[in-house]
C-alpha cells in the first residue's frame, strides 16, 4: 500500500516516482509542492521547502515509515508554505485553474497608494 499525506499545497508520498508512475517505497520519500500551481514561486522559496523538508525527514531517522510521520510532515510544510505567504515571499497564481486562498485572501495595492 502506497503510505501518502496530502495537504493543500504539499503532497508526499512513501515512493519513488519511475517511469511516471509511483512506486512504493519504505526508504524513499517523494515531495511533490504545490500540485496545482495555486502560488507563484521562486528558487529561494522553494529550495526552503526542500530544506525543511530534508529536516524534518532526518528527525524521523530510525523510526517507522507511518502515515502519522508523514501527516506531521506535510501540516509543517503546509505552515511554512503560509508563513512565505503571509511574508510575501511567494504569492497567489491569479491565473491559476483554482483560485482556492485556502491560506487567506490576497493582499491587492491599489494603485493610489
Amino acid at each position: 500500500m502506497l503510505l501518502k499525506s496530502t495537504t493543500r499545497h504539499i503532497h508526499i508520498y512513501a515512493a519513488e516516482v519511475v517511469n511516471h508512475e509511483f512506486q512504493p517505497s519504505d526508504s524513499v520519500l517523494t515531495l511533490d509542492i504545490d500540485p496545482d500551481n495555486e502560488l507563484i514561486w521562486n528558487p529561494e522559496a522553494l529550495q526552503q521547502i526542500q530544506r525543511k523538508f530534508d529536516e524534518l525527514v532526518a528527525s524521523y531517522k530510525g523510526e517507522d515509515l507511518i502515515e502519522y510521520h508523514l501527516r506531521r510532515i506535510g501540516s509543517d510544510l503546509e505552515h511554512l508554505v503560509r508563513s512565505l505567504l503571509q511574508k510575501g515571499t511567494i504569492s497567489y497564481n491569479l491565473n491559476s485553474r483554482v483560485l482556492n486562498y485556502s491560506l487567506g485572501m490576497p493582499q491587492v495595492v491599489s494603485p493610489e497608494s
